[in-house]
């Protein structure tokens, strides 16, 4: 027997009362948790990089940990451990928007720490030379200049983290995918909806991949 595809339940009010709530919560915790994983990765960078292995041995551990993990893993086990710590559960949004900084940061870390390094000794020297502190070398000339050098690579890593979100999934959190989930549950069409959510996806992926190719042209241009 082939598989028989039905489409014809998919409309806007369809759209509008299941996807794009997930949609939207999909979003707003890949805006937070690039933004806090930007910060914490920039300071494990900062503390890895300083010299001092009071500060880079917990950072360096920290970020060599998240990274041997997988995501789903620190998922669960926060989702799960956590409300046993504290006696209260915290609920799987909230959940999900502080698991996805505290991972994401180990990666962003490392992608900040890339472009630190890639700022020439000589610029460093010159800030110190001029009086300024570690901290305004850091803020003034190192730091803007790494961001701008490593923009393309924090913008791919944010697809990947929006790609990631989906994994929310797995402690109930109602993303993009969990929308899909439902309608497709309450249509009896699964197999459509999950079709439908891996070319949403596709779509919203490749569009932002686009950017970031042309983005990364820009740059080059500009150096």
């Amino acid at each position: 027997m082939g598989l028989q595809l039905d489409w014809s339940f998919y409309n806007w009010d369809l759209m509008q009362n299941f996807v794009l709530k997930g949609l939207g919560f999909s979003l707003m915790l890949t805006l937070v948790a690039t933004l806090g994983g930007v910060l914490f990765g920039t300071l494990l960078a900062l503390m890895r990089l300083s010299g001092r292995p009071w500060l880079a041995t917990p950072a360096m551990v920290y970020v060599n940990g998240m990274r041997s993990i997988p995501l789903v893993m620190v998922i669960l086990w926060f989702f799960l451990l956590v409300p046993l710590l504290i006696g209260r559960p915290i609920g799987a949004e909230l959940s999900a928007v502080i698991t996805f900084v505290a991972f994401e940061a180990a990666y962003f870390s490392e992608i900040m720490r890339a472009g630190i390094q890639s700022i020439p000794r000589g610029q460093v020297q010159a800030g110190l030379a001029l009086g300024m502190s570690y901290g305004q070398n850091m803020r003034l000339v190192v730091l803007p200049q790494a961001l701008r050098n490593m923009l393309p690579v924090l913008l791919t890593q944010t697809i990947i983290l929006f790609q990631d979100t989906s994994l929310v999934y797995a402690i109930g959190a109602y993303d993009m995918l969990k929308g899909f989930e439902v309608a497709g549950k309450n249509f009896g069409r699964p197999i459509e909806a999950y079709l439908a959510a891996a070319l949403l996806y596709f779509a919203i992926c490749y569009a932002l991949s686009a950017g970031v190719k042309r983005l990364h042209r820009k740059i080059a241009i500009v150096r």
